[in-house]
């Protein structure tokens, strides 16, 4: 997903700042889905940015910290200001993704966990509001409008499986890359080295370790391989950009 072409889009219709804020939150919400990781914050923030879109387009201002449940239950579809498309079904998409947001933002208990499927939820959710916005979007052609509704559309196929415990990652990279990219689909939880070893069964055992110590010397993880290891600020930042590549990469395959 190109998102300085989706925030250029929508720029005409929410202006630059907040477009570029919410197309931020809704790339967050893709990675998030791709990786199977449950960042807890980015629904909130991405629906509470849209929520100030919104009232942008409908008086030409925003509230720097809007009252989210109150504006989606009472006043949204009261709102003639905005087009019937927001004010209706993406104000009820939007306040779904809300409550589930708040409403889930707890440790899982039973035998199913539902992260895999809140977070497709939250992405096809996040994926047709953004869409939506896009159609209602000034100063775009049809066609380039159309073409960015696609690429918002487009299926996102995912970096991370879990199967019966063990995480696979799904992508032709370095070790480096996918001890990144598995850490991160843990985060903030550490990961021991049996289990990276598991997950990466194909590769080399020595290797693994060669590069847990590279990451570890760059600071990018913290532990050690009698306890686990996790991810730091660093080393979180340095995994979120190889997986925005591979983000690129896969949209363009597809």
């Amino acid at each position: 997903m190109e998102d300085a072409r989706l925030a250029n889009a929508l720029s005409g219709l929410v202006g630059a700042d907040l477009a570029s804020i919410l197309t931020r939150h809704f790339i967050a919400i893709r990675h998030d889905y791709s990786t199977k990781t449950l960042e807890r914050a980015s629904p909130g923030k991405f629906v509470e940015t849209f929520v100030q879109c919104l009232q942008q387009i409908s008086q030409g201002s925003f509230d720097a910290k809007p009252n989210v449940d109150s504006y989606l239950n009472t006043r949204v579809e009261n709102d003639s200001g905005l087009p019937e498309g927001l004010r209706f079904s993406a104000g009820r998409i939007a306040r779904a993704m809300y409550t589930l947001r708040n409403k889930r933002n707890i440790a899982h208990n039973g035998t199913v966990d539902p992260n895999s499927y809140d977070l497709a939820f939250l992405h096809q959710s996040a994926a047709w509001i953004m869409a939506e916005l896009v159609r209602n979007a000034v100063g775009v052609t049809m066609e380039e409008a159309g073409t960015i509704i696609e690429l918002v559309q487009s299926p996102m196929n995912s970096l991370v499986e879990e199967i019966d415990g063990v995480r696979l990652v799904h992508a032709d990279v370095s070790i480096r890359v996918e001890l990144l990219v598995l850490l991160h689909s843990h985060y903030p939880n550490k990961v021991s080295v049996t289990d990276m070893t598991a997950s990466m069964s194909t590769r080399n055992a020595s290797s693994i370790r060669a590069r847990l110590r590279d990451l570890k010397n760059n600071k990018l993880i913290f532990g050690d391989n009698a306890q686990g290891y996790r991810l730091t600020a660093a080393g979180q930042a340095a995994a979120a950009k190889e997986i925005v590549a591979l983000s690129y990469q896969t949209t363009a395959d597809s």
